[in-house]
């Protein structure tokens, strides 16, 4: 079973592409997610350490590399639903580049956030309710309710923006070959919810647009009564390209590494095996020794499940 590691836990430690590859290999890493802080300076040596075998990008993290003019690396300086057309516009071109850049790369998928919603931050309401023990009150349930009523009325137009600029993409993802995965985001406000990937799907069956799983943000999702993870993940399965694997301290402390956190990544054997990129993502601060646990944690819980299910089939 592969795991990748991604660059944004240390691209900024480093000038040089070939030297910031060798500090994941030395990791027991081969293939790797470019972060969107990847710098246009690091692009060389990462190209000359691909082509030479010693590693394999196979996701960008949008936006990669970090666009021109900007001054500080973000998933959402632009996005797709974004109020301002001209924002929209730049979401458009700019994912356009980074999908040519994983094309240049030999990489596969290229994840991106849609956006947000231009609402009140009724999430960080809950989280804070959550804090002071009231996540089973009256109280609670009604600024949830409160807060799932107000999405739903003002998402429809960032939503239809989302898919506007969604078909825009599509001439690009079809001439890369590269799938763009929509991640799913930890707060109410962030598009799409559950319904609007399926929605997606429909509109665009082709495969060219796909999922990405980050469980620490569908376990917040989860933690804050939105969703059922394992329900929603059995749902969105067939368009699966991807996780982002880290661990969450409840309710919506996410990027511990496992196994540091609440996450029983035990129940998530039967998505994790097949045919998707697993993505390993810490913080920027967070220690070397506790990568490589996460990953001997997760390659030991998810493989051995793995196995002891084959060996039930055929008892």
């Amino acid at each position: 079973m592969i795991f990748a590691l991604t660059t944004r836990w240390n691209a900024h430690r480093h000038t040089d592409g070939e030297a910031l590859l060798e500090e994941i290999l030395s990791m027991g890493f081969r293939h790797i997610e470019l972060g969107y802080d990847t710098r246009l300076e690091l692009i060389p040596g990462i190209q000359r350490m691909v082509e030479s075998g010693a590693a394999v990008v196979d996701s960008l993290h949008n936006f990669c590399p970090v666009p021109m003019g900007v001054t500080r690396a973000h998933p959402e300086i632009y996005t797709l639903a974004d109020p301002d057309r001209r924002v929209r516009e730049s979401a458009v071109k700019h994912t356009a580049n980074t999908l040519r850049m994983a094309a240049q790369l030999g990489a596969r998928v290229v994840v991106a956030h849609a956006g947000n919603v231009s609402m009140r931050r009724g999430t960080y309401k809950l989280l804070e309710m959550w804090d002071q023990g009231k996540q089973f009150t009256p109280a609670y349930e009604k600024a949830r309710m409160r807060l799932q009523e107000e999405r739903e009325k003002q998402g429809r137009r960032p939503f239809q923006d989302l898919l506007r600029g969604l078909e825009q993409l599509l001439p690009v993802l079809q001439d890369t070959g590269v799938r763009l995965a929509l991640e799913v985001l930890p707060t109410w406000e962030a598009l799409p919810t559950e319904l609007e990937f399926e929605a997606i799907f429909r509109q665009f069956p082709g495969g060219e647009i796909a999922y990405w799983h980050d469980i620490g943000h569908a376990q917040i999702r989860q933690n804050l009564g939105f969703i059922n993870m394992e329900r929603w993940l059995e749902r969105l399965q067939p368009h699966l390209a991807g996780m982002h694997l880290h661990d969450v301290a409840p309710p919506g402390r996410d990027h511990v590494m496992p196994p540091r956190g609440h996450i029983d990544f035990s129940r998530y054997t039967r998505f994790a095996v097949g045919d998707i990129l697993r993505v390993i993502e810490p913080t920027t601060r967070t220690p070397r020794e506790e990568i490589v646990e996460a990953l001997h944690t997760l390659r030991d819980t998810w493989l051995g499940a793995s196995s002891d299910r084959i060996q039930g089939e055929h008892q």
